[in-house]
């Protein structure tokens, strides 16, 4: 660790006004951008089965989800909105070839013993719906992480290192609904959701959850945003020059 790592270690960021972005450099950008593909493209194949708990209609990717946006809220906290920007279109891109080769998978031919059947059954009907789930992700996921971002930048432009939980909360909330509201609507009559009271069911249940997700988490994001700031050596290198 650097003499300007370690003395960072031991002391507080600044409360300055000043809005402080590190540059892509060090290998925890790429560590987050491979954490929030790999949790998008799990939750791609998740969404494609749906799931209901009593009255509480939701999918299968519903757990995951909510991580995708606190890894693009550490993100743009420490990056800035340009460098969220294309890790959302990196993202985007690994979707999309993860959706084709689920293609080329399921268009293989397979073992026509009865086995072979039935497995390249499942197979199409695991995956199958996966596409139509991406595009409903992705147009969804870049709307809501596009504002997400947005706004978490925009608020840290007025309150510097001051007030994480501020930009925190009030970029989740805004996000999150448009993200939600594209991809339940895109999403819906792919999984098997039909009606509008489903639908409204499904929308709430999801816009809730995901916030509350990410609410509940605000401590432990902050810690990790905290984490990655003092080993970031931009960051730090920004820091001291103000």
């Amino acid at each position: 660790m650097s003499p300007l790592q370690s003395n960072a270690s031991a002391t507080p960021f600044r409360t300055s006004t000043t809005p402080t972005f590190a540059a892509v450099g060090s290998p925890y950008f790429g560590i987050l951008l491979a954490c929030m593909a790999v949790i998008v493209i799990l939750s791609n194949i998740g969404a494609s089965k749906g799931v209901q708990f009593g009255p509480i209609v939701t999918d299968g990717g519903f757990f995951l989800f909510p991580f995708a946006y606190i890894l693009g809220d550490v993100i743009s906290e420490i990056y800035g909105f340009k460098v969220n920007r294309k890790a959302i279109l990196t993202t985007f891109a690994l979707s999309v070839f993860a959706s084709l080769c689920y293609w080329v998978i399921i268009a293989l031919p397979g073992f026509t013993d009865d086995y072979g059947v039935a497995k390249q059954h499942a197979l199409t009907e695991a995956l199958g719906p996966v596409p139509q789930i991406v595009l409903a992700s992705l147009l969804a996921f870049l709307a809501g992480q596009t504002v997400n971002s947005w706004i978490m930048v925009r608020l840290k432009a007025h309150h510097g290192e001051r007030k994480l939980w501020v930009r925190l909360m009030g970029s989740s909330g805004a996000g999150e609904f448009l993200d939600t509201l594209i991809f339940c609507a895109i999403a819906a009559p792919v999984i098997g959701i039909v009606g509008f009271g489903m639908f409204a069911n499904y929308v709430l249940v999801g816009f809730v959850y995901k916030v509350g997700v990410q609410y509940a988490l605000i401590p432990v994001t902050s810690v990790a945003i905290r984490w990655f700031k003092r080993r970031e050596p931009s960051y730090v290198e920004a820091q001291a020059s103000i």
